[in-house]
């Protein structure tokens, strides 16, 4: 395997939970995962967070300008903490993601964060998917191809990940690469932290449900269920899907 081909990445991300700023490092050509490097957190305190807030289902206009400079500070305070990355994969904060319209925004602008880093920055990715006719998300599939390499999964793979909005890649594997006919099966599920985080806030003043306290004290009621899974017409939908916060 030629070695020259695989370099230090760094991504980070900003999700619609609105808890703050994930970064990773891997070793990476692009396709595979190499090696894994070091992980960084950075929390929104509760103003920046009411910011960010402000902004959701927003294009432009002053809250979006000021989420983009809360998303773009946050960033660069977390990623200068690594060293060695040859290149920077930034997401940006969503403000409004519309598929049906072709239509979604990210606040956050890769190039001043690339002045302030020093490090070529990699960012838009939803854009010319959408452009093109896409969903624009979720972004996971291509990693999850390679990590599901990585770990050698010789059978289909699910990833599940649910964030404030929850989404699944089922991946195969033994396919050639990540883009081929079978390889990746990807999509938001419905709604994930983004509603149980809102309503607790609603009724009780808690930012998230804690290691999941509140939720292992009661029990699924399954009229309520059964009426909103019939009820909301995005879950009888087939894929390619994706949702907004």
């Amino acid at each position: 395997m030629d070695d020259s081909r695989f370099i230090w990445a760094l991504g980070a991300m900003s999700g619609t939970s609105l808890d703050g700023v994930d970064a990773a490092m891997i070793l990476t050509d692009g396709r595979s995962v190499r090696d894994f490097g070091e992980t960084a957190y950075r929390a929104y305190s509760d103003d920046e967070r009411a910011v960010l807030r402000a902004a959701l289902g927003r294009w432009d206009g002053a809250e979006v300008a000021s989420a983009a400079e809360v998303v773009e500070n946050a960033h660069a305070e977390v990623l200068s903490r690594f060293d060695g990355a040859e290149v920077v994969g930034f997401h940006g904060q969503t403000t409004s993601h519309r598929p049906e319209a072709r239509a979604t925004h990210q606040a956050g602008n890769g190039a001043l964060l690339a002045e302030a880093l020093g490090v070529p920055v990699v960012w838009d990715f939803r854009s010319t998917d959408m452009t093109l006719g896409g969903q624009g998300a979720p972004l996971a599939p291509f990693y999850h191809f390679a990590l599901a390499r990585h770990l050698k999964a010789s059978r289909p793979v699910v990833f599940l990940n649910i964030g404030g909005v929850a989404n699944l890649t089922w991946v195969d594997p033994s396919k050639a690469a990540p883009e081929a006919k079978g390889a990746c099966l990807a999509f938001d599920t419905g709604p994930g932290n983004a509603k149980i985080d809102d309503l607790l806030m609603a009724r009780r003043g808690l930012r998230m449900d804690e290691d999941g306290t509140l939720t292992l004290s009661g029990v699924v009621d399954g009229d309520i269920l059964d009426a909103l899974l019939a009820g909301e017409r995005y879950f009888a939908r087939i894929p390619p899907k994706s949702l907004d916060r």
